[in-house]
């Protein structure tokens, strides 16, 4: 049978099979209601007695998938093996945001994996959402409300330029960054407005996760 993409203007939260707290889950829930597991994510939900709508992934890790099946949730498995669970889960899902939890973790190869991933596909807004952190592809532009003393970290992937970083306590503007030199951590705001711009779609921001309700409506104003 052909495995057919799910389409939806409602946010998806995505678990993996890594380590998910349950309260970040019921939290991410609350902004992205619908709930897809990749792969072994599913048994990591069925522990947390939640269960996905659909399971997606190569499925070297469900398991027996007749148990699934006949719960009534639909299983798509993807066999090949040049892309990870995370990647099929965003091909498969089209939605406006993905809340991703369980691919950061005790894991860290697969945590790289999936920054990877947000980076090879930067047309999916993603949040990974760890124990206390939040983590995406920072967008060309994005203008954040964060209390004073809140850390702000940019990390590049690839080489950018800052072209713009207002309301931070180290000043960034202008700064070439890539991930063998200069790079941006553990800076922190100010209080109040945090305005960033980059050159490329090629850095990562890092947050607390006690931001996740500004960067999600942030990223609802955003283009790209």
């Amino acid at each position: 049978m052909k495995n057919e993409r799910i389409l939806t203007n409602v946010a998806v939260t995505l678990v993996g099979a890594g380590p998910v707290d349950g309260a970040a889950l019921e939290a991410a829930l609350g902004f992205a209601p619908r709930l897809i597991a990749a792969d072994g994510g599913a048994l990591r939900l069925a522990g947390l007695n939640r269960r996905p709508e659909a399971i997606i992934g190569d499925l070297d890790s469900l398991g027996p998938r007749e148990p699934w099946l006949e719960a009534g949730i639909p299983v798509h498995h993807i066999a090949e093996q040049e892309s990870t669970d995370f990647a099929k889960c965003l091909r498969m899902v089209e939605a406006p945001l993905y809340l991703a939890l369980g691919f950061v973790g005790d894991r860290l190869d697969h945590f790289l994996a999936a920054l990877s991933v947000l980076a090879a596909m930067p047309a999916r807004r993603v949040i990974l959402i760890g124990e206390g952190d939040l983590c995406l592809l920072a967008p060309r532009e994005i203008a954040l409300d964060l209390p004073r003393g809140t850390r702000v970290s940019i990390w590049p992937i690839a080489p950018t330029r800052v072209e713009r970083a207002e309301g931070l306590v180290w000043p960034a503007g202008g700064l070439v960054l890539e991930p063998m030199g200069r790079i941006g951590t553990s800076n922190a705001a100010r209080g109040g407005r945090v305005s960033l711009a980059f050159a490329s779609r090629t850095a990562f921001l890092i947050l607390p996760l006690a931001a996740l309700g500004t960067v999600i409506a942030a990223l609802s104003t955003r283009a790209d």
